[in-house]
């Protein structure tokens, strides 16, 4: 169970190695979309809660269940209120992270979905990636000390028996809150040596780092950033294919999971 904020640094700690010493009983899979969000409810036989603990009149959508020794839990941010479309990008992402964990305390957080995929770094449509770090491309604040805080580069919790059992490919992931990519962008993502772009990795990182949450990333690829094809074209076409063969890993990701210690993965 993830710790609570209160208390001192040493308490947060001694709490986070109690945890380390457990198998891993709660998980919180974070996804942005809901064409992302179905195919694990449904594989998982996930029952929407209609009293969840968020605020009253917020649209984030939570889903719980039981898969062997697990209770999973789910939350999408929803249809935003005024234009009826999935709430993605990382406003919403940090909010439903940040409100997720208090309401859940989960073990381990998976943000999992879809992303945008360089092929000068070998992404393919239809790859999945187990991310190793996660930074921002598009906060930008040219002052020493705070350029870095704008990047947020983070290492993310590392998985190395899982990713070995898995046969996943790795890389570093670059978020922000456009699916274009500007020529500003196209400089940060380079200096962050990103292979997938999404639009809420980095936000999920930050609040989880924030409160002390362990978390991994799964990312898909729909379209090729540095390809022909428009992205939001090939977003579009490729999507419903790509969250298939997604619910397929993150499947894969939790039967691996399942009866180990985080420090097991």
């Amino acid at each position: 169970m993830a710790p609570h904020r209160e208390g001192s640094d040493a308490s947060v700690e001694a709490m986070v190695a109690q945890v380390e010493k457990h198998p891993i009983s709660s998980i919180l899979i974070i996804i942005a979309m809901q064409t992302e969000a179905l195919p694990v409810v449904n594989k998982f036989q996930l029952i929407e809660n209609p009293h969840s603990s968020f605020p009253k009149g917020v649209p984030w959508i939570h889903y719980h269940g039981a898969y062997k020794d697990i209770i999973i839990n789910l939350v999408w941010p929803g249809k935003d209120l005024t234009f009826g479309v999935d709430s993605v990008g990382t406003i919403s992402a940090s909010l439903v992270t940040y409100a997720s964990i208090q309401a859940l305390q989960p073990d381990l957080i998976i943000n999992a979905g879809t992303a945008g995929g360089f092929k000068e770094k070998g992404a393919a449509i239809g790859d999945v990636f187990l991310v190793s770090h996660v930074a921002f491309h598009d906060r930008r604040i040219p002052i020493p000390v705070f350029d870095l805080y704008g990047v947020g580069l983070r290492q993310t919790y590392s998985t190395p028996n899982l990713l070995k059992a898995l046969n996943l490919k790795t890389g570093k992931l670059s978020t922000g809150d456009s699916l274009d990519m500007s020529p500003h962008d196209e400089a940060s993502i380079a200096a962050n040596d990103a292979t997938v772009k999404d639009m809420e990795g980095a936000a999920v990182a930050y609040v989880a780092e924030l409160l002390k949450v362990p978390a991994i990333f799964v990312k898909a690829v729909t379209d090729i950033v540095d390809g022909e094809k428009p992205t939001a074209e090939e977003f579009l076409q490729n999507l419903a294919a790509v969250t298939a063969t997604l619910e397929e890993v993150v499947t894969q990701v939790i039967d691996f999971i399942s009866g180990k210690c985080l420090p097991e993965l």
